[in-house]
């Protein structure tokens, strides 16, 4: 009796995405044949025990093999030994470079240092990811700032490009990499409230517009030694904000800058008399954080700052987040008119940004 038997030989590498999300979690090769046992694998398929630990153990074998290419993603697209079709390439490395909320809000705008990586048995207790998925996300986080923390040009562009991230994950870690440049502080009890999307928005519009990047002031000479373009805040940007000061200090200015926000807001607020009564505090407190940023401790405490002379005022007296918007609108466009201001420039670019900032962060 002769029988027939087709055979088919490929060398494409096999990707479960199940078992490529259990290794990335940090799971073992036992904990993972467990939770797939658990997620009913073994009725769907047929397969013995045994057969599903050697599947786990050969798709382990292949992840670890290709994490060395992971950390270098252009080698991966380049490399000859592993036959891998580019849209699974593309999610290899996507999903790799992912990061949890939970992790990057304990570790955002903290150095990415051997002291900070001593703190991930501390992290991993709190928020229940495993120890080696800590790990990795802060060798990503790490690896990333160290390949374009001296590079010039878009840092969104860079990361892209050396990383082959997707759009919104490079911008991420572009915010990744700016906080943890400058250092700001986010990790308060008063700014726990806020999400590191918040914070990723609030980088990409100062990455934007108070970086050396944002005005194009690029040296001509290519050996210059030069702050990094989209890294580094403009430092001649923060210590011309000190001219913002005399919207406060001159009681004329600061009288009249009044006048002007509640003239034309008045009857459009739920909220015009606690603005009326609070003007000048509210104003005081965001010159004075502008005053303030030619330190680098205030540039730290920006967010902190923000908070605590806006945010939370405004909050108390029980602002709704349209009443905030049409007051930092108003307050903003006022200055337009005062004759004997000389910084709208200034002002603008100053203002531009973090209207939108304390829109994100004022949370009513």
């Amino acid at each position: 009796m002769t029988s027939e038997l087709d055979i088919f030989v490929g060398n494409t590498t096999l990707i479960d995405e199940d078992v490529y999300r259990l290794w990335l979690d940090g799971y073992s090769v036992s904990d993972a044949v467990a939770l797939r046992v658990r997620s009913g694998i073994l009725e769907q398929t047929g397969a013995t025990a045994a057969v599903l630990q050697s599947d786990t153990m050969d798709h382990y074998r292949t992840f670890h093999m290709l994490e060395r290419l992971l950390h270098a993603p252009p080698k991966l697209l380049h490399q000859l030994i592993f036959q891998i079709p580019p849209s699974r390439q593309a999610l290899l490395i996507e999903r790799y470079y992912a990061f949890d909320e939970a992790f990057v809000r304990e570790v955002l705008g903290k150095k990415l240092s051997k002291g900070t990586k001593k703190d991930l048995d501390d992290i991993s207790t709190k928020t229940g990811i495993t120890l080696k998925s800590c790990r990795r996300q802060f060798d990503n986080f790490k690896r990333v700032f160290k390949v374009v923390e001296e590079m010039r040009g878009s840092l969104v562009d860079n990361i892209q490009q050396h990383f082959l991230l997707s759009d919104r994950l490079s911008r991420d870690y572009a915010a990744i990499v700016f906080f943890a440049n400058n250092r700001f502080e986010t990790g308060k009890k008063k700014l726990q409230y806020l999400s590191f999307g918040d914070f990723a928005f609030c980088a990409e519009l100062m990455i934007q517009n108070w970086t050396l990047g944002a005005v194009g002031e690029a040296p001509t000479d290519p050996d210059s030694q030069v702050d990094d373009m989209d890294v580094d805040l403009d430092k001649e940007f923060l210590q011309d904000l000190k001219e913002l000061k005399v919207l406060v200090a001159d009681k004329d200015l600061l009288d009249l800058h009044k006048s002007l926000v509640c003239t034309t807001l008045r009857g459009k607020l739920t909220v015009f008399s606690e603005m009326e009564a609070n003007f000048k505090n509210l104003s005081r407190g965001l010159v004075n954080v502008a005053a303030k940023l030619t330190h680098n401790k205030d540039v730290r405490d920006l967010f902190v700052d923000l908070v605590e002379k806006f945010v939370e005022p405004c909050r108390s007296d029980h602002w709704p987040l349209a009443d905030v918007r049409l007051f930092l609108n108003q307050y903003s466009a006022s200055v337009h008119s005062l004759d004997g201001f000389r910084h709208q420039a200034l002002w603008d670019r100053y203002m531009g940004t973090l209207r939108g900032c304390l829109l994100r962060l004022y949370h009513d």
